[in-house]
């Protein structure tokens, strides 16, 4: 018994002295630290935002007033949700939920990290507005001490207003009365019970969860603030169903403050820069890659449906942007071949742009792919089938390179592609979620980079009203293809606007690649795209309708004849440098008619005629291993020989290039009966006897002849006026030629 007693006092010793230690270390790092009324006053931050060359933008010098707002003006409903959702015993506690603390305190040991914070509203106000964002020990006490005396000095009511009206929303603003005219332009006094619930699903993660640019996500926070409010009681099962039902009612109202679509992304970026809203900074200055010529080009764009624009710089830095419907993501149609197919294939080596594929009906399990033209084509070569956007080829490729390939170059362009994605319909840009044309012009931006991939930006760096940089974006890049790719697919899509399905560009006088793209059905189209880019910039054209009605546009078209007018206006009395289609690729000569009659691809012969020397492009990692001996050793079909009578005719297969011998043997006697270019038929009349032939193809080069194999013909023998043939039935032909194809007269 006096063991146990002296173990319990030794262990109370030892919890005394670590409270008494807790206690002290508590008065040492919480020393002089006081509350400062002044810090919880409504206050101004302002923000200007300067382009490229440092002029400040017009328009872009923000100023965000906290208008305040008076918590007994405001609905039940809207309190209710923020009690709800960010501390349900505020009415109730002094300041600190010592009971959260202690869980968080024990989630944050056993995780070994600093996730949970179980911060109440007083503790929010206090760390908003005296302390900074830091996730420390000495931080947590000092809010602690400051939010006793918060609580000490102020009641409820005052410290909820407080609260409401400092917190940050999102979009530079500041206050629930900022934010309720923003997102609902009405007062916050007018809120309803979804608006309540949607403003606060913003305060985790404003940028996230905004209804203008994640509508999706911003809805599942919403309803997750409505489920807090049904298990605290403040609604019932009734109101939370017929809630969770309804569609987000916040408005874009961003040009009302002449907020541009440009600077309005800057915002969007500035939230995601780790820049602490709360802190002691009174002004920020925002320098970024704006160009005023690029964005009065696109200002200027006449937009009948809806739409979106882009116009970006190789190195990764928005020059313009302008928007009708925010930025969403949607399905990119056959935008999707440079970047999911050709380009992974050309990569792997599995096709040049010269490789033939036969366009012809497949079924794949079911998926039967068809061309916009409703037609097959036949064999065609890769670059054919990207200028004129054929869809089977494409899809026979992705066949070949696997749908995993096509996945893991899409992951190196910052592109996840969910289970849903991983299928065929891919190479047709059939994706569940889709891109934004931000996201997909950050793809192609890898063709005139030399295969290089780097995001877009709007912001170069941040600064404080003393010039200290808060942020600059470190610009990385990662390779994705090789340059012999680049160098290829930029070749196809610059013939794509010559000649193939963004023809409208061909009257540009420098080097513009583009592909067009487009999606829909029977009925009309729902998505329009034209992505083009030349040495310096990536531009990119959207247009359709965010409620997927059906428009009477295509890629080709509509949005052709917009980029046209963009770059003309962007590219006005500047010279362009050419796009690169050299580095990584080779010269090389097909044999012509194998290639074209037999869709074969070897390497002509070295004593090829010129006339029969096909120039193509090749990547230097993927030349042809098979080389032509057609001309250094003449090899021909055998010829065929018929007998009628005595009149033996030997019929030769056509051969534009070769010239032919032809000997009789006779009684063990070999005499040669003819030597010169093709004929149709070479005949003699003979008495009666047995007699065989040979035919020896030659080419003549330079002076020198090249001799085929000597073919042998069956025996012939005659053995009397009435015979009329004695010859092997399969070596007839019938006669189709009708005239000497070599002959001067013809």
């Amino acid at each position: 018994m006096k063991k146990s007693v002296k173990v319990f006092l030794w262990i109370f010793s030892v919890f005394a002295a670590l409270i008494f230690s807790l206690f002290f270390a508590y008065l040492i790092i919480t020393a002089g630290t006081s509350l400062d009324v002044n810090k919880l006053e409504s206050c101004e931050k302002t923000v200007t935002v300067y382009d490229l060359q440092g002029n400040k933008i017009k328009d872009a010098a923000l100023i965000s007033k906290r208008s305040n707002v008076s918590v007994d003006k405001l609905n039940t409903d809207t309190i209710n949700a923020f009690i709800a959702s960010e501390d349900k015993t505020f009415f109730t506690h002094g300041g600190v939920n010592y009971k959260r603390i202690l869980k968080a305190f024990y989630k944050n040991l056993t995780s070994r990290s600093f996730k949970e914070g179980a911060s109440t509203i007083t503790q929010q106000l206090i760390k908003n507005t005296h302390l900074n964002n830091d996730k420390t020990i000495t931080r947590k006490l000092k809010e602690i001490k400051l939010s006793k005396q918060l609580e000490r000095r102020y009641s409820k009511q005052e410290i909820l207003q407080m609260y409401l009206n400092i917190i940050y929303f999102g979009h530079n603003c500041y206050g629930l009365e900022n934010a309720s005219q923003f997102y609902f332009g009405k007062p916050a006094e007018e809120l309803t019970l979804e608006q309540s619930a949607t403003i606060v699903g913003l305060l985790s993660s404003p940028n996230n969860y905004s209804p203008f640019k994640n509508p999706e996500k911003c809805i599942k926070r919403r309803n997750l603030v409505l489920k807090s409010m049904l298990n605290c009681g403040y609604i019932d099962n009734s109101t939370y169903e017929q809630t969770i039902k309804l569609p987000l009612s916040a408005i874009e109202n961003e040009r009302k403050n002449n907020y541009s679509d440009y600077v309005t992304e800057v915002f969007y970026q500035l939230e995601d820069c780790g820049i602490d809203p709360y802190s002691t900074t009174k002004h920020l200055n925002i320098y970024t890659y704006f160009d005023k010529t690029a964005q009065d080009a696109v200002d200027s764009l006449n937009f009948e449906y809806d739409g979106t624009a882009i116009v970006r710089t190789v190195a990764g830095g928005v020059s313009a942007y302008r928007t009708t419907c925010r930025e969403i993501k949607r399905q990119i149609g056959s935008t999707a071949k440079p970047i999911f197919v050709y380009g992974p294939a050309l990569n792997e080596n599995k096709v040049n742009l010269f490789t033939k594929i036969c366009d012809e009906p497949v079924d794949y399990n079911g998926y039967k792919p068809e061309n916009y033209d409703k037609k097959y084509h036949g064999f065609i070569s890769v670059e054919d089938a990207i200028t004129k956007s054929l869809n089977i080829p494409a899809v026979k490729t992705l066949n070949t390179i696997t749908v995993n390939t096509a996945a893991k170059y899409a992951k190196e362009m910052a592109i996840n592609l969910i289970n849903e994605d991983r299928n065929l319909s891919l190479a047709l840009g059939a994706m569940r979620d889709g891109l934004t044309l931000k996201e997909l012009c950050d793809c192609y931006s890898v063709f005139p980079s030399q295969g290089n991939f780097t995001k877009s930006s709007f912001i170069e760096k941040v600064c404080d009203e003393n010039g200290n940089i808060l942020y600059k974006n470190e610009v990385k890049s990662n390779a994705v293809f090789s340059k012999s790719t680049c160098s290829l697919i930029n070749r196809a899509l610059i013939n794509s606007t010559k000649t193939g399905t963004a023809k409208r560009l061909r009257e540009l006088n420098f080097d513009v690649a583009c592909k067009t793209g487009t999606c829909g059905n029977k009925d009309g189209n729902t998505d329009a795209y034209a992505i083009s880019y030349t040495a310096e910039h990536v531009i990119g054209v959207w247009a359709g309708d965010k409620t997927n009605k059906k428009l009477d546009i295509t890629g080709g078209n509509y949005c052709c004849e917009l980029t046209k007018n963009l770059i003309k206006a962007i590219y006005k009395n500047v010279t362009v440098p050419p796009l690169d289609v050299k580095s990584g690729v080779k010269e090389i000569e097909l044999d012509k008619d194998e290639y074209e009659q037999n869709n074969k691809i070897v390497l002509c012969d070295d004593n090829c005629p010129k006339l029969n020397r096909l120039l193509v492009v090749c990547s230097e990692n993927n030349l042809p291993k098979e080389k032509s001996s057609s001309f250094t050793r003449p090899k021909i079909q055998k010829p065929s020989i018929i007998v009628d009578n005595n009149n033996i005719c030997i019929q030769l297969c056509h051969a534009k290039y070769y010239d032919y011998i032809i000997k009789r043997k006779e009684n063990g006697k070999i005499n040669e009966i003819y030597d010169g270019k093709w004929k149709e038929q070479i005949c003699e009349n003979l008495p009666i006897g047995e007699y065989e032939y040979c035919v020896i193809p030659y080419y003549s080069h330079n002076g020198q002849k090249f001799f085929g194999e000597e073919i042998w013909l069956p025996k012939i023998k005659i053995e009397n006026s009435n015979v009329d043939k004695n010859i092997d039935e399969q070596n007839i032909i019938p006669d189709i030629v009708n005239k000497d194809w070599f002959d001067e007269s013809f």
